[in-house]
């Protein structure tokens, strides 16, 4: 046992105690946590692995949160953030620049596909997501079209918890305490076919989308905002031909597509940019998580010369910002992260290895529990239903008890992390760090297949 462990697990006591009383977590029911309860913590990390207070290690199949593209405890990040601390601590990018900056926003306007060229840096995904609403408004009133205000999303998607973003969002659930949100918020039917009608045409659901822009008056439409594989709900991939229609219909209507990719790029679908694997052009991508390998909290905001050009002359500005935005440590540290990309191949690495995943998951069909198995790159998900042959679901009371009630606690204590969620059907998603492959499968595969059949067994008894 390291110095390190032995510190921690003498003060494991203390730490439960301490974040009882003063640490509030984010999305979590805080009374769950009694005194026989205990909370997770989490101390250390190594490769694709995490260990917690007691020394257990776990496999991070949720790359913890979708950010840890490359895994844990990558020397070279905290070498790049030392060495930009002693060089230059902080500057921002307000009024001003700094090498760092520049030098990130060039590589990464030289990996977004087609002419998004500029570089609008944010601290985190939800202001990348804010920030590509306020340029699509102000870019249709910089044409003249200041009536233009609304924002198409998809039912059940996530786009983020600031009130812009929240507005984006489709979950009911977590936007009617903060309502009113931000005007003009709307709703298309999303992608998930698994449980639409067999004759159902594939491009039913772009087919909404533009009924939609049509009911509400395309010149009300600032931008429609649309992840490549939508996260909530359970990695739901679009149908083939899906974005190119959307594409078509935003060009007919002059709307704006914002690709939100803060969990679908850097590698997580295989590509650089999940709009790259779904081969569709878009005039915005919203990033952040994995841009720093989540070291230093960073996103940005990338788009198109078109649209950046009402601001590039005279006395024109996009009135908008953060202190931190471009922060150069963050910025130094994702340049050492996309040297990590480019020397291991990690976008090469998934699409070598995602077969050999996907099949791990196929295989758990012959278990009654699992439904549907979808997704793409190394973001996949299980869908959970009660009777396979009709695709019932779940009422809320099962949901609950299967989800947090047993699985998550139980795939947890035998070493798995990933995550076990009910926004829409009840699901269980993947997001393995990219540097896993078949050894960290079959290891995810020993714990998913017992702890799915046990499940099963309670439920259906």
């Amino acid at each position: 046992m390291s110095s390190l462990d032995t510190v921690v697990a003498g003060s494991a006591t203390d730490l439960q105690a301490a974040a009882r009383r003063h640490l509030w977590m984010h999305f979590t029911r805080m009374g769950g946590y009694g005194e026989g309860d205990e909370i997770p913590i989490i101390v250390r990390g190594e490769g694709n692995h995490v260990y917690d207070q007691h020394g257990d290690r776990k496999l991070d199949a949720l790359s913890a949160l979708f950010c840890c593209n490359a895994g844990h405890g990558r020397p070279e990040y905290a070498e790049a953030a030392a060495a930009q601390m002693l060089e230059l601590d902080f500057y921002t990018n307000w009024s001003y620049a700094h090498p760092r900056s520049i030098e990130l926003a060039e590589r990464v306007a030289g990996l977004a596909p087609g002419n998004l060229n500029r570089v609008f840096f944010t601290s985190s995904g939800s202001e990348a997501v804010e920030a590509a609403i306020k340029v699509a408004r102000n870019w249709h009133r910089a044409h003249g079209r200041g009536q233009r205000h609304k924002i198409i999303a998809r039912q059940i998607a996530y786009h983020g918890t600031t009130m812009g973003a929240l507005a984006a969002t489709g979950l009911t659930e977590i936007k009617t305490a903060f309502e009113p949100t931000m005007p003009g918020g709307r709703h298309a039917p999303n992608t998930n076919s698994y449980h639409w009608p067999a004759d159902r045409d594939p491009l039913w659901a772009a087919d909404r989308l533009a009924d939609l822009i049509e009911f509400e008056d395309p010149d009300t439409i600032a931008a429609v905002i649309l992840e490549p594989l939508q996260n909530a709900g359970g990695c739901i991939p679009p149908q083939e031909g899906y974005f190119q229609r959307v594409r078509e219909i935003c060009d007919a209507n002059q709307i704006l597509l914002i690709s939100d990719e803060v969990i679908c790029s850097w590698g997580r679908l295989g590509y650089y940019f999940g709009c790259e694997r779904y081969g569709y052009q878009p005039d915005i991508i919203t990033t952040a998580k994995a841009l720093t390998g989540a070291c230093v909290p960073m996103g940005a905001m990338i788009v198109g010369d078109h649209v950046f050009e009402p601001f590039a002359t005279g006395t024109a500005s996009f009135a908008h910002g953060s202190t931190f935005g471009g922060h150069p440590v963050a910025a130094a540290v994702a340049l050492a992260n996309l040297d990590v990309f480019e020397r291991e191949d990690l976008c090469g690495r998934v699409l070598e290895h995602e077969g050999y995943f996907r099949d791990m998951l196929e295989g758990l069909r012959d278990i009654p529990i699992v439904g549907d198995v979808r997704g793409a790159g190394y973001f996949q998900a299980v869908e959970l239903v009660k009777d396979r042959e009709t695709r019932e679901g779940f009422s809320d009371q099962e949901s609950e008890w299967l989800l947090r009630g047993f699985l998550s606690g139980a795939l947890y204590e035998r070493g798995l992390i990933c995550r076990a969620d009910d926004r829409g059907d009840p699901v269980i998603q993947f997001a393995p760090p990219l540097t896993c492959g078949p050894a960290e499968f079959d290891e995810l595969a020993a714990i998913l297949r017992p702890v799915l059949s046990e499940a099963w067994r309670r439920i259906s008894g």
